[in-house]
């Protein structure tokens, strides 16, 4: 029995061993998707060269990693583009006509939109194509873009909503739950306010102010409207009318003196700043963006205060109606694929990894972006979203509001939740707010 029993030893550890080494490439341990069957020959020798705005992207080299599991001979690389996002520069588009042209560049909803944005997505590879086997369906139906014909030329990989970071400890050291409905939002705050928070909800003013809690509402308003968005979109006389709920709701909170402007003016941006001054730990909420809070995780050990005291913090979507709040969802970077290439198969199978919930995932969580995925296994601090009813889930390229009346719903709100203007004058300016 003893030499039976030491023999299963030795071929457990055998077989350990012989696992290890099958897992490791060029010199790397990598873990490997149980998903993913290889097409191409695993020692190909190839290159990829992804294009984007990103000063650094660690997510995407934690991908590149992933994917070396399987093709040890692939040399993958980011390039930083600066002034990438400038809507009309041609920086994208001369690129893509260079000698070194990116393989795999970012993409953006609004892009179409751009001066040369048909030049660019001229150059993009049909990522629908049998041919290619990339699986669409594991994203979000209303977030992938398709021509008339079926094409899809850009592939969502990270995506954004708006909402509220709630401090939990603050919550629970004062007995409080926190806040699914306008109603008990506004309790919530004023038992703040009364145990001597002086500002219980902050934001950045410059700009945003109650954006993510009232334009969520405000798309909630008109998403089933057609002839509010077509008097929108048309800017219509009149058409300011089917805002007044909206700034009705903003003036209302205001009215309360939940927020000290003069605490939010000092915000200087509504990224780090806004960040940092949450983590001081005396904001009960900070209402922000996805963008915002994908920034979070990286400035904990920033703060001399969270690292000090941390505690628990968690996105919520701020409760702005009787029956919740709203997640209005939108793409914040896709992926489209250059059909001229040089390494075209290569980005096309780098492209058939990455297009996986267990990938999209994975690159989502590393950024601490919103997944564009069906199955939303998201990071804990957006786990609030999850729960969110259908019916209560706005996916804004669906929405079809255009920039235009878009950015007069910003201004408006930005204009009634400052003082700036009332609730009447803003609808009446509605169209020419500057």
């Amino acid at each position: 029995m003893k030499k039976k029993s030491l023999l299963c030893i030795l071929l457990a550890a055998a077989l350990l061993i012989l696992s290890a080494c099958s897992a490791s490439k060029s010199g790397q341990t990598q873990e490997r998707s149980e998903g993913f069957v290889p097409r191409l020959d695993t020692q190909t020798e190839s290159e990829i060269t992804i294009a984007g705005h990103y000063n650094n992207f660690e997510a995407l080299e934690e991908e590149f990693n992933r994917f070396l599991a399987y093709y040890p001979n692939v040399k993958l690389t980011y390039n930083f583009m600066d002034g990438y996002s400038k809507s009309g520069s041609g920086i994208l588009s001369t690129a893509l006509k260079s000698s070194e042209a990116p393989d795999i560049f970012f993409t953006y909803p609004y892009m179409k939109n751009w001066e040369d944005g048909a030049e660019i997505f001229a150059a993009a590879e049909n990522l629908a194509d049998p041919a290619l086997g990339i699986d669409l369906s594991c994203i979000r139906p209303g977030l992938i873009t398709k021509e008339e014909d079926g094409s899809v030329y850009s592939v969502p990989v990270y995506t954004t909503t708006y909402g509220m970071l709630v401090n939990e400890d603050l919550f629970a050291k004062e007995n409080l739950s926190v806040p699914t409905t306008y109603e008990e939002l506004i309790q919530a705050c004023e038992k703040l306010k009364n145990a001597g928070y002086s500002s219980p909800v902050m934001c950045y003013s410059q700009g945003d102010m109650l954006y993510s809690m009232v334009y969520p509402y405000f798309c909630g308003q008109i998403k089933d409207n057609e002839a509010a968005l077509k008097a929108m979109n048309s800017m219509e006389p009149g058409a300011g009318e089917y805002v007044r709920k909206t700034l009705e709701l903003a003036s209302d909170f205001m009215s309360r003196g939940f927020m000290d402007l003069e605490q939010c003016d000092a915000l200087e941006d509504n990224y780090e700043s806004v960040i940092l001054r949450f983590f001081e730990g005396d904001v009960p909420i900070m209402l922000a963006t996805g963008n915002t809070v994908s920034g979070t995780e990286k400035r904990e050990a920033k703060s001399e205060a969270f690292s000090a005291n941390p505690f628990k913090y968690t996105f919520y979507p701020v409760p702005s109606t009787d029956q919740g709040g709203y997640f209005t969802n939108s793409v914040s970077i896709g992926f489209g694929v250059n059909k001229n290439s040089s390494h075209l198969d290569m980005a096309n199978e780098f492209m058939r990894f990455l297009v996986s919930t267990e990938e999209l995932n994975l690159i989502c969580k590393a950024k601490r972006m919103v997944t564009p995925c069906v199955d939303m296994s998201l990071d804990s601090v957006y786990a609030p979203f999850q729960k969110i009813s259908s019916d209560r889930f706005i996916n804004l390229s669906e929405l079809s509001l255009d920039d235009e009346p878009a950015s007069q719903v910003y201004k408006a709100i930005w204009k009634v939740s400052v003082g700036e203007m009332s609730v009447d004058e803003a609808v009446a300016a509605f169209g020419t707010l500057e």
